[in-house]
This record gives structure tokens, sequence and C-alpha cells, in this order.
């Protein structure tokens, strides 16, 4: 069930107020740095992909650089990320791109990073979003159970949501509300036991309501 018109724009205004200084979670010095964070966050933490590339990126963080490490050079520096070899096999994979054919530059149109290994339509978003300041949306876990609690969505895939957050936010709010959605969900809205009680939203969650009415 998805919110009228007037909740959805009340649920926004709600969330801005209450995430104010909402912003990425994953520590980055330059777009490269910040593709290779989010290919590494994959079903894994910011929190510990931020430790892992702590480590990394005073090592090695040009595509270059990380190329010449190979994947047994890199497997150490990210082992505790998860799914360890395919991830590297992907990094190393894409830094060889971009230093080849992009002259070691990330680039910024949507076809040629989704055409890089390992980077998918939500890793290309966040890179576009937030290395280049394009208006998007990456629909994330914490976004595609949020936007679809609160009823700024009502999708079963991570698409459709997508496109219902596209169509339902103004396009200049569409990387602030990624942000304001990924915060909420972090602190609020979690996925197994959501803190209604504390919700700026609450009285307006679809969920919130449904739960309600089950009580």
């Amino acid at each position: 069930m998805m919110l009228t018109p007037e909740k959805r724009s009340e649920a926004l205004q709600r969330l801005a107020a209450a995430y104010p200084d909402a912003k990425p979670a994953l520590e980055y010095a330059s777009p490269f740095e910040l593709l290779v964070a989010v290919v590494l966050s994959a079903q894994c933490t910011d929190v510990r992909v931020n430790l892992c590339t702590r480590e990394l990126f005073p090592v090695a963080n040009t595509p270059a650089a990380i190329a010449a490490l190979g994947e047994e050079g890199l497997i150490p520096y990210i082992r505790s990320c998860g799914f360890f070899n395919t991830k590297a096999a992907n990094v190393i994979s894409l830094s060889r791109t971009i230093a080849e054919k992009y002259n070691g530059q990330v680039p910024g149109e949507r076809a040629a990073l989704e055409a890089l290994p390992g980077v998918g339509r939500k890793t290309a978003n966040v890179v576009l979003s937030v290395a280049f300041g394009e208006p998007a949306i990456a629909v994330d876990t914490h976004v595609f159970r949020v936007s679809n609690r609160i009823g700024l969505a009502a999708a079963k895939n991570v698409e459709k949501t997508e496109e219902q957050l596209m169509a339902n936010i103004a396009r200049e709010d569409w990387s602030k509300a990624h942000h304001w959605l990924i915060y909420h969900g972090r602190q609020v809205c979690k996925s197994q036991k959501p803190n209604c009680d504390t919700c700026v939203v609450h009285d307006l969650c679809t969920y919130r309501q449904l739960t309600v009415k089950s009580e």
C-alpha cells in the first residue's frame, strides 16, 4: 500500500528534518576509492569495509596500484569483507579496465560504469550520485525495506522500488532521500525489530498501521 502524495511529501519532510546531516558512511578520498569501497560493501557492513580500506588505500588507492597487487596481493586486505575471492577478481579486473581504457579515471556515465566487473545498477547509482553529483537513488537493503514499509513505494523487487521512488520523489531530492532512508533503516526501522515508538513517521507508515490493526 502506497501513501497518498500529501502523506509522501509529509513523510519525506520529516525524514529530512530527522537526518539533516545524512551522508555516505563509506570512507573515500576519490571516485575510484568510492567505487572500490562500494564493490566491497556488497553483503558487508560499511563499518567492516572502512576497516579494510583503511589498511588498503594507504598502500594502493589508484587503478594502476591496485591492479599491480593482483588478486593474491589484494585478498589479505579484503578477506574480512566476505566473498573475498569474487570481490578481489572484480576489483582487480575493474582496476585494469579503468587504468587501460579510461586513463585511470572512473567514468561518469552509467553505461560505462555498469560495464565494469562487479558493478551493477546500485553501485553505479552510488558512484554517480556521490562522486559525480548526478541525481540517483541506489536501492540497497535499507532503502528497499524502509521505503516499502513506510509506503513511499509498494514493490516486490529492487528495480520496481527504484522506479517508484524516482516517480514519487522530486528529482533534486533523489540523492538526499537515499541517505535519509538508509539512516532511518539503520537507526530506527530495523529489519527484525523496527522501533516504531520512536519513528518520526509512525503515524503515516503503512507498516505501522497494518501492525496496529493486527494487534
